[in-house]
């Protein structure tokens, strides 16, 4: 399935097994079938209709929602090698602690957010007809060095935009990964149609402005006095880029 594809539903027991899921990020499929309190056999053709629409997986009884947002991609430079590829929900614990690793050294309020909804909802993934987000992690030496995440809105007359977030733990920078993690979340936003995508960030963070600005971002706007850091009022800059 497409995550510009809205999911819609034929009918209320494939609506519930769909957002039990999507919820949850797994779940068991037995469990699902008790929660949704379907006949067994009502249950098992809703879900297959599910799958053939390509709106879950089944993976040995675990449900996942299914989403198409690429392959893996193996990188190899001079400092190190790295994989590339979309987020799973068992990638959890180690992308939350690399957005932390990264907002604890910087200030990046936005992925400061994005971790903070990523604990509360406990769940990598979101696609429903209010949010969608996608994730892309940058593995190396078998741990989450680096993620870029891409959150989708929904809502019709900004469908086409989308906002952008990229970080990578201070260990493994400038041996390319950021640069390639921000480039494999907008191949994927250019490919599914949007014409823009967004990153803010506050004036402060001169080292991720320089980031974006060498990868042919623009300055579209400033908020002033948008954020309070260390008690002092701070400017957002919100940069662009424009396919």
């Amino acid at each position: 399935m497409e995550v510009v594809e809205r999911p819609t539903f034929e009918s209320e027991v494939s609506k519930r097994i769909y957002e039990y899921v999507e919820r949850h990020g797994t779940a068991n499929r037995h469990i699902v079938q008790q929660t949704v309190s379907a006949p067994a056999d009502e249950f098992e053709r809703e879900l297959d209709r599910l799958e053939s629409r390509g709106y879950l997986d089944d993976d040995g009884g675990t449900l996942r929602v299914a989403l198409d947002v690429g392959a893996v991609e193996e990188y190899e430079t001079a400092d190190t090698s790295f994989t590339i590829r979309p987020a799973r929900q068992d990638d959890f614990e180690g992308l939350v602690a690399a957005i932390r690793q990264v907002t604890d050294e910087e200030t990046y309020v936005v992925a400061e957010s994005i971790a903070e909804q990523l604990l509360y909802e406990e769940t990598v993934t979101r696609h429903n007809s209010v949010e969608s987000r996608v994730f892309f992690v940058a593995v190396a030496d078998d741990a989450i060095v680096g993620w870029t995440h891409l959150d989708l809105p929904q809502v019709s007359r900004v469908r086409e935009t989308a906002k952008q977030t990229v970080g990578v733990v201070p260990e493994y920078r400038r041996s390319g990964i950021g640069g390639q993690l921000l480039r494999r979340g907008l191949d994927w936003a250019e490919a599914n149609g949007f014409r823009k995508v967004y990153n803010s960030v506050p004036v402060t963070n001169a080292a991720a402005l320089d980031f974006l600005g060498d990868h042919d971002w623009e300055t579209e706007a400033i908020r002033r006095d948008h954020y309070t850091i260390d008690d002092e009022h701070v400017d957002e800059v919100m940069m662009a880029y424009t396919f």
